[in-house]
């Protein structure tokens, strides 16, 4: 299968089938989208958890992680301008199974990250209603109703494409950043107020080396992944060797600035009242104790809040679209059932790749909650999803090491110096995923259930692939 030959041939194959998508995302639609996919609402929160080291924290994320992943996927993606992204590289770099393997797991990250991502809906609205509905996170039967009404939703949105997808991005992605304004804000408010507020976005503390601050530690260098993403839709980009290049240039000091102001914000409101931080939503919850429970400042409180409720759905919509384009490219590759890849005849989107997608995030969201309380199997969804996306990007990293000649040679040296430091990054991301950051009664039950996790999703994909591999044809 990882031929020389074969390779080209599925490679060809794959190209002249992305001819036929509808090419929709502009520079503009990639800039939000950016941030839409990896400013997330609970990484602020997981952040606050390292108290005044968080600057020096999120210094290092962008340091270690952020820079090498920029720019190895700047010069990838330059090089392989293709539908299905990180997929499409490593498989040009190391071969059939390797390209598999990251695609796998990718896939899996962004079914379980859709799952986490909508698991905090039910957080969020509560903190926007108010004390009276305090119970709804923990009601199992009312959370699965509501969300199986918003992934039904997903599903037919992913059905029409990008076409209405992009615009239900950007609203998205304008959202979060007029959501994060007004939390960075919220001290400025609570000043002028004559709150005792300590709003320092800039100390320079270090972090303590216990176990959970490095869980912690773990988590926030893994906050900036993502940016990578967009390169999966490269074939439904108008310009996708410049643009993607382009929107990282453009997105990141946004993104920077979002995540290092707005973790100051939440931390001076959680040491202002002594609250402990909700890890699932607390942005809602920072703005609720800055504008309190009545008045203007309530209604102002509600409608960030509101906001975020909507980029979660954008931000759900947009991985769910790069979720079912990994299936479909692998499938003009011949490395999975051609079912796969059957297109809307109007739409020209993976129908089937969509269905079995909500299929399986249902069964996540149903699963991952079973008998556990909703910090739990937030943390259980989060850690194991990051793990998922980590080894597809020690992948990445490895490219410009240790992949094929021909793309080694066309990547700067200092890119592959600066890879090596993310690969380092990642491995400690990892190693740190399998301990809790939240409060749980046996972290040693949860880091065997991630690990477990991994080790039979992996195990799944290869064998999955080894069958498909010994079953499908011989290309010609």
């Amino acid at each position: 299968m990882s031929s020389a030959g074969s390779d080209t041939q599925s490679s060809a194959s794959g190209s002249t089938a992305a001819q036929h998508l509808p090419r929709q995302l502009n520079l503009r639609d990639l800039v939000l989208s950016q941030v839409l996919t990896v400013v997330g609402s609970a990484w602020v929160g997981i952040a606050a958890g390292l108290g005044h080291a968080q600057t020096v924290v999120w210094l290092l994320a962008f340091g270690t992680f952020y820079l090498p992943m920029a720019a190895a996927v700047y010069h990838l993606n330059r090089e392989m301008p293709l539908e299905g992204g990180l997929y499409v590289w490593t498989r040009r770099a190391f071969g059939d199974t390797a390209g598999f393997l990251v695609a796998w797991n990718i896939w899996a990250y962004a079914l379980s990250t859709i799952a986490t991502i909508l698991f905090q809906i039910p957080s969020e609205f509560a903190f926007m209603v108010g004390p009276s509905a305090a119970w709804i996170p923990e009601n199992h039967l009312v959370v699965f109703c509501f969300l199986a009404g918003v992934l039904t939703v997903l599903a037919l949105s992913a059905v029409r494409g990008l076409a209405l997808g992009k615009w239900i991005h950007n609203i998205s992605g304008l959202a979060m950043i007029t959501a994060f304004a007004l939390l960075i804000l919220a001290p400025l408010w609570a000043l002028r107020h004559h709150a005792p507020i300590h709003f320092a976005p800039f100390d320079l503390q270090l972090p303590d080396s216990s176990a959970t601050s490095l869980a912690l530690i773990g988590q926030t260098l893994f906050a900036a992944a993502g940016i990578e993403y967009v390169a999966i839709m490269a074939g439904e980009s108008k310009a996708p060797s410049r643009d993607i290049g382009r929107s990282i240039l453009i997105a990141s000091p946004i993104i920077f600035l979002m995540f290092t102001l707005g973790t100051a914000s939440v931390l001076a409101f959680h040491e202002l009242t002594g609250t402990t931080i909700n890890y699932i939503a607390p942005i809602p919850q920072a703005l609720r104790l800055a504008f309190g429970d009545s008045g203007f400042a309530n209604l102002l409180a509600r409608f960030v809040i509101l906001l975020l409720q909507i980029r979660i759905l954008g931000a759900a919509s947009f991985i769910f679209t790069g979720v079912t384009r990994l299936p479909m490219v692998a499938g003009w590759d011949h490395l999975i059932p051609p079912w796969f890849s059957r297109l809307h005849p109007r739409y020209r989107t993976p129908t089937n790749s969509i269905l079995v997608a909500t299929i399986l995030v249902a069964a996540l969201l149903v699963l991952a909650s079973a008998g556990v309380r909703a910090a739990e199997a937030f943390a259980v969804l989060n850690n194991a999803s990051n793990i998922l996306y980590g080894l597809a990007y020690l992948a990445m990293f490895a490219i410009p090491l240790i992949g094929a000649k021909f793309i080694r040679a066309r990547i700067p040296r200092w890119v592959a110096v600066l890879c090596v430091v993310g690969f380092c990054a990642t491995l400690f991301t990892c190693a740190t995923s399998v301990y809790p950051f939240v409060d749980i009664p046996n972290p040693l039950h949860f880091a065997i259930k991630i690990t477990a996790t991994i080790l039979l999703t992996n195990l799944v994909g290869y064998a999955f692939y080894r069958i498909r591999a010994l079953s499908a044809p011989a290309p010609r």
